[in-house]
């Protein structure tokens, strides 16, 4: 893991709870928060057990994992309330499980419709809904909900993965409106193309990353801990009066088209 250039001393002992934190850039936020000396908490469909003990091994303590289906709200909530009888009342919520499965219009049927958006859309908004008690409890809290610059650039090949993912945008402001008399502040954060394992054994290849990579104003390649800084600082006080908003990682590819 790339090492956070900055310490957010109020993430220490926060309790945080991270959905598909065991694989890919949620790996990274998991170890992210957890350098940060916070109690992290995730869901995951598969096991996790060598990732578990690998940050036990880095930090001296486990992150607590939960084995579930995040497209089930019961299995959801039930993680997100055993989480907080564990670390106390969740005061920062990382949605960041998604399914960005390639598909043409012609493909969809009703039953994949529902399920992606249960996956990219759904999930989301129970897990806020299950969290916002508790930070209103605890007096502030911290929403991020992972969004993409997929449905920024109008992307061709997964039409209902940007159409989620330009829900979750407009689920981040509205919520953000409702929540904010309490203190809790909602925010997306919209990575770029992040080279998970997924993304190189699926989709990656060289010359569709050349092309990505032209329209980027940074010509690096974004890996799953490039994301660790920006969601620390949502989730930190560093960030207490922003909420409501986007914000966008992704070596510079919106602002060029």
């Amino acid at each position: 893991m790339t090492s956070p250039v900055a310490t957010f001393h109020d993430l220490r002992d926060a309790s945080v709870f991270i959905t598909g934190g065991g694989s890919g850039i949620g790996a990274s936020l998991t170890d992210g928060f957890m350098a940060q000396g916070a109690n992290v908490a995730f869901i995951g469909r598969s096991g996790a057990s060598d990732f578990v003990s690998e940050m036990a091994e880095k930090h001296g303590r486990k992150p607590l994992f939960f084995q579930g289906d995040i497209t089930d709200n019961a299995e959801l909530t039930q993680a997100i309330k055993e989480s907080a009888a564990a670390h106390g009342p969740i005061t920062a919520l990382v949605n960041n499980a998604a399914n960005d499965k390639r598909h043409t219009v012609e493909e969809v049927d009703s039953d994949f419709w529902d399920w992606m958006m249960a996956v990219n859309l759904k999930a989301y908004f129970f897990a806020c809904q299950a969290v916002a008690p508790m930070m209103k409890q605890a007096g502030f809290g911290s929403i991020i909900n992972f969004s993409s610059i997929s449905y920024m650039m109008g992307n061709a090949g997964y039409p209902l993965y940007t159409t989620a993912n330009s829900g979750i945008n407009g689920m981040t402001r509205s919520l953000a409106r409702e929540f904010g008399p309490d203190r809790i502040r909602v925010n997306a954060l919209a990575p770029g193309w992040v080279l998970t394992q997924k993304q190189k054994d699926l989709w990656v290849t060289p010359e569709g990353l050349e092309a990505h990579l032209d329209r980027q104003c940074l010509k690096d390649t974004l890996d799953p801990d490039d994301m660790i800084n920006g969601a620390l600082f949502l989730a930190s006080t560093a960030s207490k009066m922003m909420t409501g908003q986007a914000l966008v990682i992704d070596g510079g590819v919106v602002v060029t088209g």
